[in-house]
């Protein structure tokens, strides 16, 4: 008898979930029938479990972070127009993770469905591309969000020193003390659906202080016509439509992560139906509160150009200090922006450990024999959380050599996630929608018409968003996210060639008997 076919039982943990005992043996007895033992306690809520996958988003902090650089590629308008379209388009993609997230819940998430789903001579290829390339997302998108965390403590101090000139090195020591700060949060189980509520609830409150206290304290506010027709190109593209396309990824940035609250499918009871309700709840909120948002913001707007060659390096603190006229205002809202933001990256390392551990235990990267343990004291993948963030600060040093091939993995961080989305949703056309056993979300064809616009909208991206974002191209400003792709694609074969491809179980399920 193979691994492969190894029956597991369930090692229940009374009383573990929110829902009592009983709920939590019904979520572990379907968790056996995947072939999966109970490892993680079942701690968090619908409400805390929306509290991890709105605050990896963070949408209206996101657009802080992007704000400025979008007006460049296309002015107010990519930002208030391209917002309502990523967020259509970031609704089909949570349809579509919900569908398969009810029909199989498992911390797995996307390379599990593709295993499952695919056709067997090629399921085990399909699942482990799209494990890596998740994995690989969530980890560019754990930097991307340190580095914002970075810049905006060494922005905040340089506000109140004017004398302080930033060099690059100043935003990548903060980056790894923010680093290693949030990774401490991810070390106690328990304590992560307390810190998902606190920052939810942080993170709106902040919402609503800065959306009104900006405009209420602006001298001057712009026109409609500015905030809503005005168009930017200060690209050096010659044509407005690619400025407008290239400009895109700012606002697609903030929905890139939208599988978050799947990998968290085993410490969630009822995730057939908790995990698509998070997903969605994560959709709404994030799309109007970062609507308005940028409306205030904008409305509130006295220099652009003041912003963007503000000595901070943080438009969106120049903008608060342009509102409010007082540093200590403008650092007082900056703070309540960078607490947002550590719940946001807490909230990744939560989700880039699990999906480190639950990949290994497929055997999906080198060392899984450790990777895959759980601390059963911490109640935490303690290893591959230990791991992934040592993987995050060592690509913090990147920035020293060269800010724009760091930037460069914010859209690696979006095309490569999209692409893990995609395969298993290839996979269930190849499977027959109708011929999977439904969980209680499914939107028959509806469902249909949201997986088609998500998996078009991820070839889109990937041939536009590897286009250059000024023009003319030099080596300072060149787009090297097709470098990015080649060293992460390196990767995935040399292991798989060398180990993955004798050892990748794909999913602890009996291959025959799931085919």
């Amino acid at each position: 008898m193979s691994d492969l076919d190894l029956e597991k039982k369930p090692s229940v943990k009374p009383g573990s979930s929110e829902n009592g005992s009983d709920a939590g043996d019904s979520d572990a007895l379907k968790l056996a029938d995947m072939g999966y033992t109970q490892d993680l306690s079942r701690n968090f809520g619908v409400i805390s479990l929306i509290g991890v996958a709105f605050c990896m988003s963070n949408s209206w902090w996101g657009i802080s972070a992007s704000l400025i650089t979008g007006i460049s590629s296309g002015g107010p308008v990519i930002i208030i127009y391209g917002l309502l379209w990523i967020t259509f388009i970031s609704a089909c993609i949570g349809a579509s993770l919900s569908e398969l997230a009810s029909a199989m819940p498992n911390s797995g998430g996307q390379y599990l469905w593709a295993y499952e789903l695919a056709p067997k001579k090629y399921s085990r290829f399909a699942s482990y591309t799209a494990g890596w390339f998740g994995y690989a997302g969530a980890i560019f998108a754990c930097a991307s969000v340190c580095l914002s965390l970075g810049q905006a403590c060494v922005g905040m101090w340089q506000l109140g020193h004017p004398d302080f000139t930033i060099k690059p090195w100043h935003a990548v020591l903060a980056y790894q003390l923010v680093n290693f700060f949030c990774f401490l949060f991810n070390c106690f189980g328990k304590l992560l659906p307390a810190v998902a509520k606190s920052t939810l609830y942080i993170s709106l409150l902040s919402f609503f202080v800065i959306l009104i206290t900006i405009p209420a304290c602006a001298k001057e506010h712009a026109s409609a016509e500015y905030v809503f027709a005005t168009f930017v190109n200060s690209t050096g593209w010659k044509s407005d439509g690619m400025a407008f396309i290239v400009g895109m990824i700012n606002p697609n940035w903030i929905f890139a992560c939208l599988d978050s609250a799947t990998h968290l499918a085993e410490e969630v009871p009822r995730p057939e139906r908790n995990v698509p309700i998070a997903i969605m709840a994560t959709v709404a909120i994030g799309g109007s509160t970062a609507w308005f948002y940028c409306l205030s913001m904008f409305f509130s707007l006295q220099s652009l150009k003041d912003l963007i060659n503000t000595p901070t390096q943080v438009p969106i603190l120049a903008l608060y200090y342009q509102a409010v006229n007082n540093v200590a205002g403008a650092i007082v809202l900056e703070t309540l922006l960078t607490v947002t933001g550590f719940g946001c990256l807490i909230a990744c390392h939560t989700w880039a450990s699990r999906i480190c551990w639950s990949f290994s235990r497929d055997r999906g990267f080198p060392g899984h024999q450790f990777l895959s343990k759980v601390n059963h004291t911490l109640d935490v993948p303690f290893i591959g959380h230990c791991v992934s963030c040592f993987i995050v600060g060592v690509l913090g040093l990147l920035y020293l050599g060269s800010s724009t091939a760091f930037n460069s993995m914010v859209t690696a961080c979006i095309t490569l996630l999209y692409i893990s989305y995609s395969i298993p949703i290839i996979c269930l056309w190849c499977r027959g929608r109708n011929n999977i056993e439904h969980g209680p979300f499914w939107l028959g064809k509806f469902g249909l018409a949201a997986n088609i616009v998500t998996v078009c909208w991820t070839i889109f991206s990937l041939v536009m968003y590897s286009f250059p974002s000024t023009m003319p191209v030099t080596t300072g400003n060149m787009n090297y996210v097709a470098a990015v792709y080649g060293v992460v694609v390196f990767l995935l074969l040399l292991d798989w060639f060398i180990r993955a491809r004798r050892s990748f179980q794909g999913s602890h399920s009996c291959v025959e008997g799931s085919k």
